[in-house]
């Protein structure tokens, strides 16, 4: 790649990007910044810096665990250099690590935040359901039969505007006002060996989507029941819900605005 230097391309007004990327989160301890260890931001941050010679802050649309995937994950900033959109896209590609990738970039409004701003999420919890794990593919090892068509239909019981209290990680419930979020679908694909947990709702509480997928397992293990499902909702209890799921399989796979 030719070394080019766009620093110093200041323009008269700030401007705020709309960026699209995807990451696997095998080599980072998630999305968010942290100190001293290895994350999705302070890469992208730390390209950044090299790209145009000055520090940003970037606002993801969302926080992802330690190990966590995304396929389209958002997130906007605002910078102070004339660089056209495509020559930053390009630009951040040649500095950022092989496991991060700049997929779009755009002008957005100025109101836009990645976080706020977004009306959906979708993720996919990926489950490798062959005799042998697959070294290639980021995914949960399950080689024990599923009962699709029961999986479906107990999937079914999530959507709608929930209280989701039961299927939130301890910790989380303290970081939020409300635990009410609303599915909007959750759906049950299986494709050469591979189960797909599809869940899109307006917002996802701690562990949220990784417990789902658990309590689905434990159903199809028969040791959930869908009235197990409609008590976690009514009461919150924590064990009526079911396991949480290695971070490995998840994926953000894209975020609506």
């Amino acid at each position: 790649m030719h070394n080019i230097h766009y620093a110093g391309r200041a323009c008269r007004k700030m401007r705020n990007l709309k960026i699209f990327c995807s990451f696997s989160g095998a080599n980072y301890h998630g999305f968010q910044r942290q100190p001293e260890l290895p994350t999705v931001q302070g890469e992208i941050e730390l390209a950044f810096n090299k790209v145009i010679g000055a520090e940003v802050s970037i606002a993801g649309c969302s926080r992802t665990d330690a190990g966590v995937h995304a396929c389209r994950f958002c997130f906007s900033t605002y910078i102070k250099n004339a660089i056209p959109c495509e020559n930053l896209t390009r630009a951040l590609n040649g500095r950022l690590p092989p496991d991060i990738v700049i997929l779009s970039c755009e002008e957005a409004d100025k109101s836009f935040n990645a976080r706020f701003s977004a009306k959906s999420k979708e993720y996919i919890y990926l489950i490798n359901n062959k005799r042998q794990r697959d070294v290639f593919m980021q995914s949960y090892h399950y080689p024990y039969d599923l009962n699709i068509e029961l999986l479906r239909k107990t999937a079914q019981l999530f959507i709608g505007r929930h209280d989701f209290a039961a299927f939130c990680r301890s910790e989380g419930l303290k970081e939020v006002s409300s635990t009410v979020r609303e599915i909007y679908s959750f759906n049950v694909k299986e494709n050469d060996g591979f189960a797909e947990f599809i869940v899109r709702g307006n917002a996802f509480l701690y562990n949220m989507v990784r417990i789902m997928a658990g309590t689905l397992i434990y159903v199809n293990e028969g040791k959930r029941t869908a009235g197990d499902i409609l008590e976690a909702f009514k009461t919150g209890g924590r064990e009526k819900a079911g396991k949480t799921l290695p971070p490995y399989g998840l994926y953000l796979n894209d975020v609506f605005y």
